[in-house]
């Protein structure tokens, strides 16, 4: 029985659509995430024999719509179950695309995945009533439960953890599907990707070119209000695979992929156990793996410079802190659980220890004013950051950042409003008096500022002297920034 997975296209006139990154979007550095929540629902489908499994990423090719329905049309013949990704930004677009498949193949199951899906699944379904279902949450095992009712002939609308129409033509959500908790037991996205996807086609700014994604663990201990995964997919335990089942897959990489240079581990925050980071650590050098690869990781300010020192050991080469705001009772209001006053030591520490940091900074927050968006600017100009991106707060449906901001009557309450017509980051939020159009703007400025300011120039410059990869990847990265960056207004 064949099962077709779907990243479908969306303004691939404009360049790629990131589907996977926590704001989706064509971004402006040219980033694009491989879209790992499909790729482990597929390998795990893929793992049974009695499945063939069929795997189009549109963006990563910037197929166009009918471009992208000629592929399905070449090797569909026979599918049973489509799965088809979404995002709050290209919702429509993806009803749209998904009705069509079942125009099409009228006999296969259609079903709708993704953040945006999983929280509004009956508004999902009334957008059109070709669509059969939609998975809620983390759907590896929905997926192939309902493979599986398929196959064997079974009702496969018992499945847990779907929301279906009925026969009368009312929604009905069966109940919740547990959360994996045996996380050795879910397959290696690396081995997924060397079968069906071309690591080329995948390019995030601050790695190393090429480079895989992976998760080592699911779901966040934190309780950020802003942050989608753990509100819509995965929760708040963190679950995770245990150290040996980590380096194997680091194993499996730099056997199988000769031109991968970097592991991007893509956990929430992979260093919320500290005990299980050294385990993976010490593994990893008795390996050797940190001759052969470098990774990074996302982390908080509360790291320590002991673990930094293991993991630069280990051949971590970069930390990903979100920041999110220079002061700290907007901290406070989103539930960061950190202070500003950690930030410099973090920074610091990460340099001492030879690891360089990617940081991150949002603006529109509950509580922000003009002046505490300057404040922002100020402390990111005062750390010694490698990259640094800002963004306007996009609150995505399901998180309390959305409930907010609906409550305070801040949202435009359109969905195409997440992009540009560009594909690009915009925000439908406004905060007081400060307009969307005006948080755009300012990060726009807090960009130009922070990477044409002769200390960066010099820092890249000097960066690239000593690493010529530093340099061509800041370089590629450019190509795209820098109609950005010397825009001008």
């Amino acid at each position: 029985m064949k099962v077709f997975f779907v990243n479908p296209p969306f303004k691939s006139q404009f360049g790629k659509f990131s589907r996977e990154q926590r704001s989706p979007a064509i971004t402006k550095s040219g980033c694009f995430y491989y879209p790992l929540w499909l790729i482990y629902a597929a390998a795990r489908v893929e793992r049974d024999p009695s499945f063939e499994v069929e795997f189009i990423d549109a963006p990563a090719k910037q197929l166009e719509r009918e471009q992208c329905l000629k592929l399905i049309e070449e090797r569909g013949t026979g599918t049973r179950l489509f799965l088809v990704d979404s995002t709050t930004p290209s919702i429509y677009n993806d009803v749209d695309f998904a009705a069509t498949l079942k125009e099409r193949y009228s006999d296969a199951v259609v079903m709708l995945v993704g953040t945006h899906v999983s929280t509004l699944p009956e508004e999902t379904l009334a957008l059109n009533d070709k669509i059969d279902a939609v998975a809620r949450r983390e759907y590896d095992l929905i997926v192939m439960e309902v493979a599986e009712a398929i196959r064997d002939g079974q009702d496969w609308r018992k499945v847990r953890g779907i929301t279906y129409r009925d026969e009368a033509g009312q929604y009905k959500s069966n109940e919740d599907m547990p959360y994996i908790t045996d996380m050795d037991d879910v397959p290696f996205a690396a081995e997924f990707i060397k079968k069906h996807l071309d690591v080329h086609d995948y390019f995030i700014p601050a790695s190393q070119f090429p480079e895989i994604q992976i998760f080592t663990g699911r779901g966040c201990p934190f309780h950020c209000y802003f942050c989608l995964y753990p509100q819509t997919m995965h929760g708040h335990q963190y679950r995770t695979r245990s150290a040996k089942s980590v380096v194997r897959e680091f194993e499996y990489i730099a056997e199988n992929f000769p031109d991968v240079r970097e592991v991007v581990i893509e956990d929430d925050t992979f260093t919320a156990d500290k005990k299980r980071v050294i385990e993976v650590c010490r593994l990893l050098q008795e390996k050797k793996l940190n001759k052969r690869l470098s990774w990074m990781a996302n982390a908080r300010v509360t790291l320590d410079y002991e673990t930094m020192v293991e993991m630069k050991k280990a051949g971590c080469r970069l930390l990903l802190p979100g920041l999110e705001s220079g002061n700290q009772t907007i901290l406070n209001n989103i539930r960061k659980g950190t202070k500003v006053e950690q930030f410099k030591p973090f920074v610091d520490n990460a340099r001492k220890a030879g690891m360089q940091v990617h940081g991150c900074f949002i603006m529109g927050n509950k509580g922000e004013t003009r002046e505490t968006m300057r404040e922002t600017l100020k402390v990111a100009l005062g750390l010694k950051l490698d990259t640094v991106q800002f963004y306007p707060l996009m609150p995505f449906p399901g998180t309390e950042a959305y409930d907010w901001a609906v409550s305070q009557g801040y949202l435009s309450g359109k969905y195409t409003d997440y992009l540009q017509e560009d594909g690009n980051h915009n925000t439908s939020l406004h905060v007081g008096d400060i307009s969307a159009q005006e948080l755009v703007d300012f990060c726009n400025y807090c960009r130009k500022k922070y990477y044409l300011r002769p200390w960066y120039i010099g820092h890249r410059i000097w960066m690239g002297l000593k690493d010529p990869e530093d340099l061509k990847r800041a370089l590629k990265s450019f190509g795209r920034f820098k109609d950005y960056l010397l825009r001008r207004g």
